[in-house]
């Protein structure tokens, strides 16, 4: 049986790990942006703010603001030239050292992504249907842990919020990414905070134990909903979740189960289509609010 990650010790704890601060382009001061996740049921944040010359290539040192019920990872956005369509490369670094070093002139978003993973961090390979990231360019980014499949942010940029479409394709070719779903709060005129989120399950608050269990990829992603339990036995999978509207398992290419209904709070699908491969579960409220799991390998190595 399998109960991916919703067995493993701890609790869930929920948090954000794509933020910015006036440290770079945000709005607010470090300690603002903090109070608006500490002080509205948030368990961590990551401040991200952007690793870049102009902006001191600074890494944010929020630890004078953990307490025993609010915590803090260091992080940054990565950059460096160029990505195939010739952009600057976005990549999320959480649980960076402070003394980080800056990139060289001749630094590639690759390299500098396996710095970062070298040094510690969690790699994310942030908003990729924002900025046109293509399929050559995330198979480059070897070093990253995960995809961000939803940027609130860019959601209402340019309408490129969710990246699904990118993981899905690096699943499909037999990557094993992880999924996480972000603000990318600047705290601007459009609402970009407390929107996505992800839920970490971890034994302990401890900034180590949370980037330990997003490295283990033992958290979900939401933009509302809640997964209360998710099993595998045998061909079975079974779900428990807040009142939805619909729930969706998919796999390699159109391969999909759902239900649909009013107030499901649970659901049980066959396997058997997507046996040797993986799969994904989205569960869709009734405002349209989705939360994702990360994709889950039905093979002898899954786990």
């Amino acid at each position: 049986m399998h109960r991916l990650p919703f067995d493993k010790p701890g609790r869930f704890y929920r948090g954000n790990l794509h933020t910015h601060s006036t440290r770079s382009d945000g709005r607010l001061p470090p300690a603002e942006v903090i109070a608006a996740y500490r002080d509205h049921g948030y368990d961590f944040l990551a401040l991200t703010d952007h690793f870049m010359e102009r902006f001191g290539y600074l890494i944010v040192d929020t630890r004078e603001f953990r307490t025993e019920t609010f915590t803090t990872i260091l992080g940054a956005e990565l950059h460096a030239f160029r990505t195939e369509l010739g952009e600057r490369w976005h990549i999320v670094g959480v649980g960076l050292p402070l003394d980080f070093a800056p990139p060289t002139p001749e630094e590639t978003g690759p390299q500098i992504a396996a710095r970062a993973r070298n040094a510690g961090a969690f790699v994310g390979m942030a908003h990729p249907h924002w900025y046109g990231l293509t399929l050559n360019d995330a198979l480059s980014l070897e070093a990253a842990h995960a995809v961000e499949v939803f940027n609130e942010t860019c959601a209402g940029d340019n309408d490129r919020g969710d990246s699904w479409y990118m993981l899905d394709a690096l699943s499909s070719l037999g990557h094993r990414l992880t999924a996480y779903a972000a603000d990318d709060a600047h705290f601007w005129s459009r609402p970009d905070v407390r929107r996505s989120w992800v839920m970490v399950r971890a034994e302990s608050l401890d900034p180590d134990a949370i980037l330990q269990a997003l490295k283990a990829g033992q958290y979900y992603s939401s933009r509302g909903p809640e997964i209360h339990d998710l099993t595998i036995e045998g061909n079975r999978l079974r779900l428990e979740c807040s009142p939805a509207a619909a729930i969706f398992v998919g796999g390699v290419g159109p391969k999909c189960r759902q239900i649909h209904g009013e107030g499901l709070t649970s659901a049980t699908f066959d396997l058997s289509a997507f046996a040797g491969s993986h799969c994904r579960v989205s569960v869709v409220d009734n405002q349209g609010k989705r939360a994702w799991t990360n994709p889950i390998w039905l093979t002898n190595a899954t786990s």
